[in-house]
């Protein structure tokens, strides 16, 4: 029962780096860590050279998104369970050890576990809408949980499930979300779902994706998920869209006047405002022409 650690990554030399070391530092080493570098030029190759081990596989994607990463990743292991953790996360030392025991105590084939964010020279309204961003909390104990979180820092029994060669969509190479369209796939298929309270991971914000512009973006991006799934169905849920673009209306009626009126008296709830408004404009506005893209050929630049 072998189980490999997927760590994509795309000109994020120190990030990478960083998460390999928390990899490697576990009280319940991986079989195997496949690093894929999704950078046409390649550039993480030499570092990964430099670390003595027949446990680290070295993959290139030279085809930019982080659907083509992940599915290239895939496509390089047999093991039976496979990690995912990030180039933008450094893993608690007992972090695979505890989605293991989450795995075995719930009879669990998809665990995820909690995320912290840290973002250095953040503060105020701006920290608090990042921290609903990028971490991720749930309960104090191990539990079964019945909707799905990201890929970073989650772990799959590969075993159960009837996986196609590339079930991260290429479609969403730019934009993310590419993983929402995976979880539905293993939920379609009855996925038993856990919350690991002892796998936590620390998400690094780089100042880029810490301002607003990008904080907003992603909201935005959040919020487009809900319609777009109906709609890029095999067969399209128009019924599914137009209730969300509705949600997203009422929404928007509600959470934009909350975000003014609680700005200069409780940061923390006017971020949850913001954050609910910028997602509610997402359900109005989720057509492809309107979706941030974040990764892939637009991140060439």
């Amino acid at each position: 029962m072998t189980t490999a650690v997927i760590i994509p990554t795309f000109r994020r030399p120190d990030g990478m780096l960083a998460a390999l070391d928390s990899v490697l530092a576990q009280t319940r080493p991986a079989e195997e860590i496949i690093i894929v570098d999704n950078s046409p030029e390649g550039g993480a190759r030499a570092l990964v050279s430099k670390y003595a081990g027949g446990r680290i596989c070295y993959v290139h994607e030279p085809e930019p998104g982080v659907a083509n990463a992940r599915n290239a990743a895939l496509a390089a292991t047999q093991a039976r369970y496979i990690a995912f953790l990030d180039d933008d996360e450094i893993a608690q030392p007992t972090w695979l050890e505890a989605m293991h025991v989450t795995t075995e105590r719930l009879s669990a084939t998809v665990v995820f576990g909690p995320l912290q964010a840290e973002a250095p020279k953040t503060s105020g309204l701006r920290l608090h809408l990042l921290n609903r961003l990028y971490s991720r909390v749930g309960s104090h104990a191990d539990a079964l949980i019945n909707a799905p979180f990201g890929c970073g820092n989650s772990m799959l029994d590969r075993a159960a499930f009837d996986l196609p060669d590339a079930p991260f969509p290429a479609k969403l190479n730019e934009t993310g979300g590419e993983d929402d369209v995976f979880f539905a796939l293993l939920q379609d298929q009855g996925a038993v779902m856990a919350w690991s309270a002892g796998a936590g991971a620390v998400e690094c914000v780089d100042p880029e994706r810490a301002n607003w512009q990008y904080l907003l973006s992603r909201s935005f991006s959040f919020g487009q998920g809900p319609s777009q799934h109906c709609a890029h169905r095999d067969k399209p849920d128009w019924l599914g869209v137009g209730k969300w673009m509705l949600v997203g209306l009422a929404q928007l009626a509600v959470f934009a006047p909350l975000a003014a009126l609680t700005s200069p008296l409780n940061a923390r709830l006017s971020a949850t405002f913001i954050d609910k408004t910028a997602q509610a404009a997402g359900k109005i506005f989720w057509q492809s022409r309107f979706a941030p893209k974040f990764y892939g050929a637009s991140a060439l630049g």
